[in-house]
Formats: structure tokens, C-alpha cells, sequence
């Protein structure tokens, strides 16, 4: 063992293992992100899909875990994520009030929900006013 050993793989090597396997494991693994054989590991970023609904957007009140302030929620709009930012800020503009948006799920801030349909019909979607 007068060998100088300089990787792991020549560690492995001299107790007689096959590092096939674990240079393959180590490109599959999404939690890498520093090798010392090859350095800085980038991985492949998936795009978030559109979730696809019935063609309508659904408009509703909620205040369930929001300490009784009333929120309107709008959902299915199968729209991207940059759009529907761009979407809300119209909204919240027509609407005069704050919002945000969670996931595929716009929230605007009151009871606005009259506003909020007249609004996306006339940017040319089918509106649908669920719940009480």
C-alpha cells in the first residue's frame, strides 16, 4: 500500500470496487451541487405546467383563515405565471385594493367580485361567480 492515493476513486479502486456506479448516481442526484471531480453542477430547472381547467374562471369570497377579512379568489384562468401577475395587477388597479398571487390562484383584497367579473369578461374571459 505504498501507493499514493489522490481520489476516491482510487481509494475504491485499490479495496477492489467498481466506481461505475457511483459517478452515475452522483449526475442523477439533484442535491449535488459542487463536485470536486467536475466542479459546479447545474441542474435543469423544470417549468411549472399550466394546469388545464374547464375554459371558465371561477370567482369567489373567502375569509377562512384570514381573521374574517374578506378576500375574492380567483381560479382557473390557465394562465402562466407571468401572466397572471400581470393579470392581478390589473385587477388591483380596476379594484383600487391590494392582492396577490399564490400558486395558479389570484387573491383580491375585499368584496369586489362584481368589479373583478365585469373586468375579466371584458378582457375576454367566461366568468363564473362560485360560493355565497
Amino acid at each position: 500500500m505504498k501507493e499514493k492515493l489522490t481520489s476516491l476513486s482510487d481509494l475504491a479502486h485499490a479495496f477492489g470496487k467498481d466506481t461505475t456506479n457511483i459517478t452515475a448516481a452522483k449526475s442523477d442526484d439533484q442535491s449535488i451541487v459542487y463536485s470536486t471531480d467536475t466542479g459546479r453542477i447545474k441542474h435543469a430547472k423544470n417549468k411549472p405546467e399550466v394546469t388545464p381547467s374547464d375554459g371558465s374562471a371561477r370567482i369567489r369570497r373567502e375569509t377562512k383563515g384570514r381573521k374574517g377579512k374578506g378576500v375574492v379568489t380567483i381560479t382557473g384562468l390557465e394562465l402562466d405565471t407571468k401572466a397572471l401577475k400581470e393579470l392581478a395587477k390589473k385587477l388591483k388597479k380596476t379594484c383600487g385594493t391590494g392582492g396577490t398571487v399564490i400558486g395558479e390562484i389570484i387573491e383580491i383584497q375585499g368584496d369586489k367580485r362584481e368589479v373583478i367579473k365585469a373586468t375579466l369578461e371584458k378582457a375576454g374571459f367566461k366568468v363564473k361567480i362560485t360560493g355565497g
